[in-house]
């Protein structure tokens, strides 16, 4: 399941597209200074989006919260849930998969980049939590695989284009209309090693 993705688009980049989403966005820590990253891994610290009282607010959070026996929770079942509470949008222009090596004496994998045809930026689906250990932190939901990571993975984490930012933030909005796999054909797929 995804554990790497990537944000090389710029704080003013971010904003142009948070704005063309309809999302007017408060800084309340201040607004960060976002470098492109082309690796976002687990436990690292990253751009979220999540729901405010003035609208929404962009904060880093860490990624994955301890789960049971201390495994990081970075992957969540969507199947069926409807999340009423703790809704985010993690930014991304691209996420990874890796499969098994052609050599099969090889432990290395081969990894390999998607992105959302048609925009240079997507969300991926998430949910956000106080937890004790780590303070606030994030999670990717998952859906049934979407037609182009199929090859790659049983499971996809849920891609949100920009146009339904906003629907996913409220509440109110049933997740079920969201949280499902893209059409085949709408992530390209590109292998980096």
């Amino acid at each position: 399941m995804c554990s790497d993705y990537r944000l090389r688009t710029e704080l003013v980049g971010v904003e142009k597209a948070l704005e063309r989403a309809g999302l007017a966005v408060a800084y309340p820590e201040g607004r960060p200074n976002l470098g492109p990253r082309d690796d976002i891994r687990i436990t690292d610290r990253a751009p979220i989006v999540r729901a405010s009282i003035d609208g929404a607010e962009l904060v880093q959070r860490r990624w994955s919260w301890p789960g049971p026996g201390g495994k990081p929770v970075y992957n969540f079942r969507s199947d069926g849930r409807a999340f009423a509470s703790g809704r985010c949008l993690i930014l991304a222009d691209g996420f990874y998969e890796f499969t098994a090596h052609s050599d099969p004496a090889s432990k290395r994998k081969h990894k390999w980049l998607f992105t959302l045809n048609g925009t240079d930026m997507f969300g991926i689906a998430g949910l956000w939590r106080a937890d004790p250990a780590v303070g606030e932190a994030f999670t990717m939901l998952t859906c049934e695989p979407a037609p182009d990571v199929a090859p790659y993975h049983n499971r996809s984490i849920v891609i949100l284009p920009p146009r339904h930012w906003s629907r996913w933030l409220d509440p109110a909005e049933p997740a079920r209309d969201l949280l499902k796999p893209l059409a085949a054909g709408s992530l390209a797929v590109e292998q980096i090693n």
